[in-house]
């Protein structure tokens, strides 16, 4: 095995398959990065058996000598990331399992183990289904802080999948708390295919999309009940969760006894500076949005403690209701659409404020 490949893309595909290294691996070769070559690429790949995660990265090289080796990821990450953006030039001595590896003046050697004890990959296709790289980025992130971090209920900790008619929906929940996105798809499902992915593999798939506009390929179950995401040269292969999730449609309510509209920067930056004085506690009691009257009025971000003090914050938004915990609000990643002059309407007066007017929410479209 003999190739050639630039610094930089080699260090950019190894902080992306190195995300799925296990930490704690069953088996020495699971703590490895799999190098192959295939044609004029170099592949990339890392598998995390515990949590049924796969990556794999393809990057330009000029290949001379065909061949396969499994590297220690985190010796190879740490040796690439400190070479100089410069042509790095790697060659494998097949009867040690030696990597032999050259930058400009710099040269080392990597001790690996051969290719074939490292576990199976997914390989993708086309695809079975096309869909926006943003659109999907946005669903994963405002559903996937709400879903369970313990493994004490499996359902919990994944991404409800569904797709039915021209429409796909994402929900996740912690036992607290439950978030639902609803998006457009470019085919027609006559009967819902329900899934139940991981929330730690569809964040990672978040986080390798990028901001352009670029589709991603998604190749549905097979019987091995694996789903695979093709986003440009990178695939993420997820197990699918064996757990049903609970039923949530009923959970939502039709009609509410809490109506609440305002700012949320400013309802963010109230629910931080609450926080503050509930860190560092043997008892932690997060911050509360609360409302004192089932009328028009500012609504209150506050937290009691002995020590260190305490902090209350007043805010004029439209509501009706009752309390909420502000920790949730810090974790939703929903945009602030603050218009930038909002029309001004009789009976709500400018509230100055920092240098800047700013107008009742009441006075918003």
């Amino acid at each position: 095995m003999r190739l050639s490949v630039l610094q930089s893309n080699l260090a950019k595909g190894l902080s992306i398959v190195g995300r799925a290294v296990e930490s704690r691996p069953s088996m020495p070769v699971l703590s490895n990065v799999l190098l192959k070559t295939e044609e004029s690429r170099l592949k990339l790949a890392a598998v995390n058996l515990s949590l049924g995660l796969g990556i794999t990265v393809w990057i330009g090289a000029n290949v001379e000598i065909e061949g396969a080796v499994t590297l220690p990821a985190k010796v190879f990450v740490d040796l690439v990331n400190n070479l100089s953006n410069d042509r790095v030039d790697l060659t494998l001595d097949s009867a040690t399992q030696t990597m032999h590896l050259r930058c400009g003046g710099n040269k080392g050697n990597i001790k690996g183990i051969d290719a074939h004890e490292f576990p199976p990959l997914i390989e993708g296709g086309e695809g079975d289904l096309t869909i926006d790289g943003k659109q999907f980025k946005d669903m994963i992130n405002q559903v996937a802080f709400s879903a369970a971090t313990d493994d004490h209920r499996p359902a919990l900790t994944g991404i409800f999948m569904q797709l039915h008619g021209e429409k796909i929906t994402l929900a996740s929940a912690d036992g607290y708390r439950l978030a639902v996105h609803t998006g457009q798809l470019d085919r027609k499902f006559d009967k819902a295919l329900n899934l139940l992915i991981p929330a730690k593999s569809l964040i990672e798939v978040a986080k390798v999309i990028s901001d352009e506009d670029e589709p991603v390929y998604i190749s549905l179950p097979n019987e091995r009940d694996i789903i695979l995401f093709t986003i440009g040269q990178v695939e993420i292969s997820a197990q699918l969760l064996d757990a049903k999730f609970p039923p949530f449609e009923s959970v939502i309510p039709k009609d509410y006894s809490t109506s609440t509209v305002m700012y949320r920067s400013d309802l963010l930056a109230a629910c931080a500076r609450a926080e503050i004085f509930a860190r560092d506690s043997a008892v932690q009691r997060p911050p509360v949005c609360q409302a004192a009257q089932a009328q028009r009025g500012p609504r209150r971000s506050h937290d009691r403690r002995p020590q260190p003090g305490t902090r209350r914050q007043r805010r004029r938004p439209r509501r009706d209701g009752r309390g909420r915990t502000g920790r949730y609000f810090l974790q939703h990643q929903v945009p602030d659409r603050r218009p930038a002059h909002p029309p001004r309407r009789a009976g709500h007066p400018p509230v100055q404020g920092r240098g800047q007017s700013r107008r009742h929410p009441s006075a918003w479209p």
